[in-house]
């Protein structure tokens, strides 16, 4: 993520009559004082010029993946990375669906694959295209993975047909960048501690006492908190997820590990999210060598974990407290005991008891449980969750705790 001062909007323009309206696009933006680029496909210079926009931005466009100074950098993973947001306007149909399914033939869509960045699309296209189930399904998983949408206008099209099709006002895609350019920045100069994954509690060598939580939910946190500008903090248990970019990992094993890592790092931190799923109890001894089968003792005496975010709550600490609860039942009812008890602020609550959602999954869908109320996600990726989360997040810090 481009951290400077000034926000870098890129601007994707695709093949279609509405192109035009993409100089207007741009010169609001610059007017809003961000810093533009733009990135066009073939189809698109066919309606605009690169001169235009290279007059109007005073940037170079990128049109080809083939850059020609073998000494710049490599063009789709420059442009992704200096993006704070990326805007397509328009967004033809075929574009669309390449994004959904992860195609990367033109520097547009191999930019947009490489980007850490928001992305907002503003499509524009016949209205039959538009209303098409394929269409219609590409738009509502790039919704899932938490592509903002600035759904197009309804009226008389280039074609004669009349319906819905439009390229959205100008200043209507301008505010939805211009949203997504502060959340880009909302976390910056915050301290964000998170925990994830499961503990492992070692009976002996071999075998341990553990849960199902694959730490996917509180690395997409880390992730999201640190594009937002945060200075993060993820302490894992045991997964196979690699580092996200630009956050300090701390790996531990067992719930003392981690509750050791957390008290020596939650006095600097704004905000703890504990995410992670740490087991309650313990073995009271653990062997040194492994247990064979026909030494297999009758009963293992468990002893109590400390409760490491009632621990924060008891003592004020880490500013914003987020928890979570996995239930199997009455998960609303749980979830608000859970918030009072603990002295969270909020509480991310799912059940998984669904196999198809929670433990393992790419998807969840959760509650939001504060003071003020309670509101559903619907199903999502784990990665939308976590930004969710983080504009949650986001607005307790800005609002002195108070959910």
């Amino acid at each position: 993520m481009n951290h400077s001062e000034r926000v870098t909007v890129l601007v994707g323009v695709t093949g279609g009559i509405a192109a035009y309206k993409s100089c207007e696009l741009v010169r609001a933006l610059i007017k809003r004082g961000y810093r533009v680029k733009v990135v066009m496909t073939e189809a698109a210079t066919e309606f605009v010029t690169p001169l235009t926009f290279r007059t109007l931005t005073n940037e170079p466009v990128a049109v080809s993946l083939w850059e020609d100074d073998p000494s710049a950098p490599v063009h789709h993973i420059s442009l992704a990375d200096e993006a704070d947001v990326c805007v397509i306007a328009p967004c033809t149909a075929n574009v669309i669906a390449k994004i959904a399914h992860g195609r990367a033939d033109d520097l547009l869509t191999t930019s947009v694959l490489a980007t850490e960045a928001p992305i907002v699309i503003a499509p524009a296209m016949n209205v039959h295209m538009w209303r098409d189930e394929v269409t219609q399904s590409n738009v509502a998983a790039l919704h899932a993975r938490g592509v903002v949408f600035v759904e197009p206008a309804a009226g008389e099209l280039a074609c004669g047909d009349i319906g819905e099709g439009r390229l959205a006002p100008v200043e209507e895609i301008a505010a939805a960048v211009t949203v997504e350019a502060e959340r880009a920045r909302d976390l910056a100069g915050r301290t964000v501690l998170v925990t994830a994954g499961g503990t492992q509690e070692p009976i002996d060598p071999v075998r341990y006492i553990g849960n199902r939580s694959s730490g996917k939910t509180g690395f997409a946190i880390a992730a999201e908190a640190a594009r937002r500008g945060a200075r993060v903090t993820l302490v894992t248990g045991p997964t196979h997820l690699a580092d996200p970019f630009e956050v300090e990992v701390v790996r531990i094993q067992t719930a003392l590990e981690m509750h050791a890592a957390v008290m020596a790092r939650v006095g600097e931190a704004d905000a703890v999210v504990a995410s992670a799923a740490v087991a309650d109890f313990r073995p009271a001894e653990t062997v040194s060598g492994k247990i064979k089968k026909d030494s297999i003792p009758e009963a293992i005496t468990l002893v109590r974990n400390p409760d490491i975010l009632a621990e924060l709550g008891e003592r004020d600490l880490g500013g914003v407290r987020i928890g979570f609860a996995a239930e199997t039942s009455e998960v609303e009812r749980h979830a608000r005991e859970k918030l009072e008890a603990k002295r969270c602020h909020m509480v991310v609550a799912n059940d998984v008891s669904d196999p198809a959602l929670g433990f393992g999954t790419e998807a969840n869908s959760v509650l939001f449980v504060t003071r003020a109320g309670v509101e559903s996600s619907g199903v999502l990726l784990k990665r939308t969750i976590a930004r969710e989360i983080c504009d949650r997040l986001s607005r307790l810090l800005a609002g002195g705790h108070t959910a």
